[in-house]
């Protein structure tokens, strides 16, 4: 979803996950970096790794997927992405960025040079 919707700088993005066999595949790990994407991955059973992504998920289960009952796996999807797209980077204020959401704090930045 980053890649189709959201401007980033080569080698500034970093994606960070389990080492879940999906994220480790090989055509998966192609795509990162074919992107210059920074590839994260927390080592067995240590969360503080990536202290930010970890919280995020915590933020995400305890706001959003706790609170609810899907009925279908579409559900589920339409409602996660509601809620990161609409609530947590439009409207949820972060302290890391001086209480601002995400989508405003990223919009006071200058303007992205992709060269």
């Amino acid at each position: 979803m980053a890649l189709q919707t959201r401007r980033f700088r080569p080698g500034k993005l970093m994606h960070h996950s389990d080492q879940g066999v999906q994220y480790a595949c090989y055509d998966y790990v192609q795509v990162l970096e074919q992107h210059q994407i920074i590839i994260s991955m927390s080592r067995p059973g240590t969360p503080y790794d990536n202290a930010k992504a970890e919280r995020f998920m915590r933020t995400l289960k305890y706001e959003e997927v706790y609170l609810n009952d899907y009925d279908t796996f579409a559900e589920v999807l339409n409602s996660i992405e509601h809620f990161i797209e609409a609530v947590y980077n439009h409207k949820r204020l972060h302290s890391a960025i001086g209480y601002l959401p995400p989508a405003e704090f990223e919009a006071s930045l200058q303007p992205l040079t992709l060269s």
